[in-house]
């Protein structure tokens, strides 16, 4: 590794490391860990190599870094932990290797939004079923009072509505424009 400087930083502060867990590439992640690369590095967004494996969606680049102790519960400048990213980008298999480590699922970002409203808006019914499984709050709200059923109405995401719907989302709940689910439809 003596071409390579381990905290070389790109004009956004992202490590080898961080490029190495964008990319998904365990044994490049192995290496450069073994060899001295700070496993929770953060760029100029906060984003620490967890963060860009589990936006990528690589199960063993996630459980490479776990193996290090890449902080589960690290936070981005939006205040999203990597579980946040995991339910925005549908990334179920990582989500799976987080949440046991956890803290807490029903942690919200800057917005307000846990991983359940994530999850809710981008349409996964898989990641909102693992998220209720592991206590997610149902009827967590937003700093806009808005619900995950609200995220998913809008976005039109009929099966997770119904999902929600059966697993006890209040249908009648309303956000600060006392807007319903059904308004946001």
């Amino acid at each position: 590794m003596a071409f390579l400087k381990l905290r070389d930083q790109d004009n956004e502060k992202r490590t080898p490391l961080h490029a190495a867990a964008y990319l998904g590439d365990a044994e490049i992640i192995e290496l450069l860990i073994l060899s001295g690369a700070r496993v929770n590095a953060k760029d100029s967004k906060w984003l620490t190599p967890l963060h860009r494996a589990v936006a990528s969606c690589s199960e063993e680049a996630v459980q490479i870094l776990l193996k290090h102790s890449a902080d589960v519960n690290a936070r981005d400048k939006n205040w999203q932990t990597p579980l946040h990213i995991a339910a925005a980008n549908k990334a179920v298999k990582c989500a799976e290797s987080l949440v046991p480590l956890l803290s807490n699922v029903n942690v919200s970002d800057r917005a307000g939004r846990t991983a359940l409203h994530h999850a809710a808006f981008s349409g996964h019914g898989e990641m909102v079923k693992l998220l209720l499984s592991r206590g997610a709050n149902i009827n967590a709200f937003d700093k806009k009072d808005r619900r995950a059923i609200h995220w998913a109405a809008y976005m039109g995401h009929i099966e997770v509505v119904k999902l929600l719907v059966s697993h006890g989302a209040e249908v009648t709940c309303k956000d600060k424009k006392s807007y319903t689910p059904l308004h946001a439809a």
